[in-house]
């Protein structure tokens, strides 16, 4: 697999290479369910963090290049419109090949198909209520397909309006107001949930399209920051970096040590916790995103976890480890076994997703720039 090293940022791929490691990692509970003790209680909320940072990562990424297109002299709905059609060339080929996968897979193992299939062709199974079990990792990607769209969208829509504010505050604006409107959202199911505990949380706000999409405009607003002050984003990367470190370890230490549980502050949870976790990702961005390049021992395999993350992530969980589930119960395992057992998942999801990444994310991607394509839609 070639690598251009002169086109990427080695902090940024560190963050992808870290995200998909906790993402994967967190999975191996399912593999042993009984575990406790101090390194299943950190895997349980490495999956979170891990598709945290995905999101502010790609708000990140995907904000520099809105503000750009947005700023442009021929901004216009045709400049939305290849925005989405090359975001789509990136996602879409993945999703729909797993998703057919993962029904060939139920229909192999016997499980039941959700009664609203149709609604993972579009993005909206989880888009107001409860996430279905079934290919589960998909909730992320409706989140983030739905944040592609809105953003460009309103932005789009202040060329109608007449106002005094220059283009970069109005980019400011929109990104603000959807924060705040998904802030909001998440207040008032606070005030009408009766149901509270972990589970239902993970189902009913934290994987909702409705409640989550301004966990991908924090990474839009420190894309804008970068951007518009970059005197500021320099000087203040270290600084920046040791704050949000010290808010993601004070803020989850605390969580366990004050006995901050959903049961007695479910407001805190359902309002907070998650907006905090995304600031303190933000603060590690203008260190990060200025780390271009490091030891090549550390930056092929860095780069490389990178480039496939997005394979790793659609095929480590629903459909490599509950195929190995399925064949090769774990239950009953110990020790050396359970060892083996995990390394051959992880082996296997590595190996997999090179093979997807290589024979068909690459090959569909790099459709986009195809001189027909760019003639069509840009």
């Amino acid at each position: 697999m070639q690598i251009d090293d002169n086109k990427r940022i080695f902090g940024l791929d560190l963050m992808r290479a870290v995200a998909i490691l906790l993402v994967v990692c967190s999975h191996v509970l399912w593999i042993t369910p009984t575990a406790r003790g101090m390194i299943p209680d950190i895997l349980r909320i490495a999956g979170l963090v891990g598709v945290e940072i995905f999101f502010v990562l790609s708000g990140f990424l995907i904000g520099r290049i809105i503000y750009r297109l947005y700023l442009s002299d021929d901004f216009s709905f045709k400049s939305v419109f290849y925005f989405w059609i090359r975001r789509w060339f990136r996602t879409l080929p993945n999703y729909y090949l797993v998703l057919i996968i993962n029904v060939l897979i139920a229909l192999y193992i016997g499980t039941s198909l959700p009664d609203n299939l149709w609604q993972y062709a579009f993005f909206l199974q989880n888009f107001a209520w409860e996430m279905p079990s079934f290919f589960i990792e998909s909730w992320s990607l409706t989140i983030e397909e739905f944040a592609y769209v809105l953003g460009p969208l309103l932005l789009y829509l202040t060329l109608f309006l007449k106002t005094a504010f220059s283009k970069s505050r109005q980019f400011l604006l929109i990104t603000l107001l959807i924060i705040f409107m998904f802030a909001l959202t998440k207040f008032i199911y606070s005030q009408n949930d009766n149901i509270k505990s972990m589970v239902h949380w993970n189902v009913n706000l934290k994987a909702i399209v409705i409640y989550r999409i301004d966990a991908i405009y924090y990474g839009v607003l420190a894309a804008f920051i970068s951007i518009v002050k970059p005197n500021m984003w320099k000087k203040a990367r270290y600084v920046a970096f040791v704050l949000g470190l010290l808010l993601f370890l004070g803020l989850n230490a605390a969580i366990p040590l004050k006995q901050v549980f959903i049961e007695t502050n479910p407001l805190f949870w359902n309002v907070w916790y998650l907006p905090i976790n995304s600031l303190a990702i933000v603060l590690t961005l203008p260190l990060l995103s200025q780390m271009q390049s490091t030891s090549r021992f550390f930056l092929m395999p860095i780069t490389y976890l990178s480039l496939i993350s997005y394979s790793m992530y659609l095929l480590h969980y629903s459909i490599i480890l509950q195929l190995l589930k399925y064949d090769i119960p774990s239950d009953g395992f110990f020790g050396l076994d359970v060892f083996v057992y995990i390394m051959v998942y992880l082996l296997l999801t590595i190996l997999c997703s090179h093979i997807l990444y290589r024979f068909y994310e690459k090959p569909m991607t790099d459709l986009r720039d195809m001189p027909f394509f760019k003639r069509k839609f840009k």
